[in-house]
C-alpha cells in the first residue's frame, strides 16, 4: 500500500532523522509522490452520474449519464463552465429503485461517420430493460435526435434491482450488455444458472445485422448458436449475479467485469466465451448455494475477490490504465468499492497470484470509471462530480 502523507521532519529524543539536516533537498520524481483525487471539473456538477464516456471522434467532449435519464456533454476542459443536455428520456426512464434508471451509454464504433449511440435504461408497465438506439441530430452534434429511437432488446425485470446497465462495443465490432440475475437476494428464481433467460449474463449482439425478426443479429460464434436446449443464444457469458461495470483493455483485448456480491464477497472476472461463472453456486471463491460442498467443476473462478470486513459492500469495475499521466498505475486494472469509497490497483502480470494494492479511500460513494479519449482515468462520484487522479504538490 502506499503512503499517502507528507514526508515530515520528524525529531525524537534519541534520533535525528537525516530529513532534517539543511542541505538543498533532492526533489523526487512525480512518480513517487502520493496520489490524490481532484475534481475534474471544478465548474461543473451532475445528479447522481454513474457512466462517463467519449464518443471517440477526437472531438475531445464528454459524454456524462445521469440515472434520472439525462446525457449531458461538454468539452474536456478543466475550466468550462457549460454543459448541454444531448438527450433527455426523464419521461421514459424509472428510475423510482435505487438500481433503476439510465444506467448505460455506448457509441457505436462508426459514430464519427453514421452517429449513432446506444443506450441501457429501465422503464415501467411492464418493468423491463431496454436497450435502444438513438441518432445525432444533422444539424447540432450536442443534440442527440429524441425521436430517432429503435428498440433493439427489452428484457423483462421480475424485481427493482439487479438490472446490471453496462454496454459497451468490443474490439470485435459487437455490443456486449450486462444484465442483472432478475434481483431481490439469493438469486430466488435461479436465474443465474438458467440458459434459457437473458438474467444473469453477458450478452452479445451483432448491431449492424438482424435474425428471426430481431433489430439485431447474432454473432456466430457465440457460445450457443444452433443449440437445441432453448438456450439463449444472445448470451456469451452466464453465472454472473449484478455485473456493474465491465470494460475491455485495449492492449489485450481481455474483457474485465466485476460482479457485485450477496453479502460476503465481491469478485473480479475475466470474461471468456461460455464461461460459466458460478452464481448462484457460488459466490467468489466459496460455497454459496449449498453452503458447503458445491460441485465447482466447469466454474470460472474469478482472478480477485474480497470481503465485506472492511465495510466495503458493492464492487465499482474499472480499467486497465492505459493512459500515460500516471505512471505507477500503467497496465494495472483500476477498480472500487461503492460503499466504501475505496480505490485499488490490481497488478495481475500473474494471473493466479495477482497483487492488490489499496490507493486511496474517496469520501463519497464511487458509481463508475470512465476514460477520455487520451485514455486518461474520470470517476463519476455520488456527490455529483467528476474526479481524476493527480499527483500531490510539494
Amino acid at each position: 500500500m502506499k503512503s499517502f502523507f507528507p514526508a515530515t521532519c520528524i525529531l525524537f529524543s534519541l534520533f535525528v532523522f537525516n530529513a532534517c539536516v539543511q542541505e538543498d533537498p533532492v526533489p523526487d520524481s512525480v512518480e513517487n509522490r502520493p496520489l490524490q483525487l481532484v475534481e475534474a471539473f471544478p465548474n461543473l456538477s451532475f445528479n447522481r452520474p454513474l457512466d462517463i464516456q467519449h464518443p471517440g471522434d477526437v472531438s475531445d467532449r464528454l459524454f456524462v449519464v445521469e440515472q434520472r435519464g439525462v446525457i449531458s456533454v461538454f468539452p474536456n476542459q478543466q475550466e468550462t463552465g457549460e454543459k448541454s443536455t444531448f438527450l433527455s428520456l426523464v419521461n421514459q426512464v424509472n428510475d423510482t429503485g435505487n438500481e433503476e434508471g439510465l444506467l448505460g451509454l455506448a457509441f457505436h464504433p462508426d459514430y464519427a461517420s453514421n452517429g449513432l449511440f446506444y443506450v441501457n435504461y429501465t422503464a415501467s408497465n411492464p418493468a423491463r430493460t431496454v436497450i435502444s438506439r438513438f441518432q445525432v441530430s444533422d444539424s447540432d452534434p450536442d443534440q442527440a435526435d429524441p425521436q430517432s429511437e429503435m428498440v433493439l432488446l427489452e428484457i423483462d425485470q421480475p424485481y427493482t434491482n439487479h438490472n446490471g446497465g453496462k454496454i459497451a462495443f468490443g474490439p470485435d465490432g459487437y455490443l456486449y450488455v450486462s444484465v442483472g440475475d432478475g434481483g431481490s437476494g439469493g438469486d430466488p428464481q435461479g436465474n443465474g444458472q438458467n440458459r434459457a433467460t437473458l438474467l444473469g449474463s453477458i450478452l452479445r449482439i451483432d448491431i449492424d445485422g438482424s435474425s428471426s425478426g430481431k433489430n439485431y443479429g447474432i454473432p456466430a460464434d457465440n457460445p450457443f448458436v444452433g443449440n437445441e436446449e432453448g438456450f439463449r443464444e444472445e448470451i456469451y457469458a452466464y453465472g454472473l449475479r449484478n455485473v456493474w461495470k465491465f470494460s475491455f483493455d485495449p492492449e489485450s483485448n481481455r474483457l474485465w467485469a466485476a460482479d457485485v456480491g450477496q453479502n460476503r464477497f465481491e469478485e473480479i472476472s475475466l470474461i471468456e466465451n461460455g464461461g460459466n461463472y458460478g452464481w448462484n453456486t457460488m459466490e467468489g471463491f466459496e460455497c454459496f448455494d449449498p453452503e458447503s460442498g458445491c460441485e465447482q467443476e466447469g466454474l470460472e473462478l474469478p482472478i480477485w475477490a474480497y470481503d465485506h470486513s472492511e465495510g466495503d459492500g458493492s464492487v465499482t469495475g474499472g480499467y486497465v490504465y492505459r493512459g500515460t499521466a500516471i505512471p505507477e498505475l500503467q497496465g494495472e486494472y483500476v477498480y472500487a468499492d461503492f460503499i466504501s469509497g475505496r480505490i485499488w490497483s490490481l497488478e495481475f502480470s500473474d494471473l493466479s497470484d495477482p497483487n492488490n494494492s489499496e490507493l486511496m479511500q474517496a469520501p463519497f460513494p464511487v458509481a463508475a470509471f470512465g476514460l477520455d479519449q487520451e485514455n486518461e482515468l474520470l470517476i463519476c462520484g455520488f456527490d455529483g462530480k467528476i474526479y481524476k487522479f493527480d499527483y500531490q504538490s510539494d
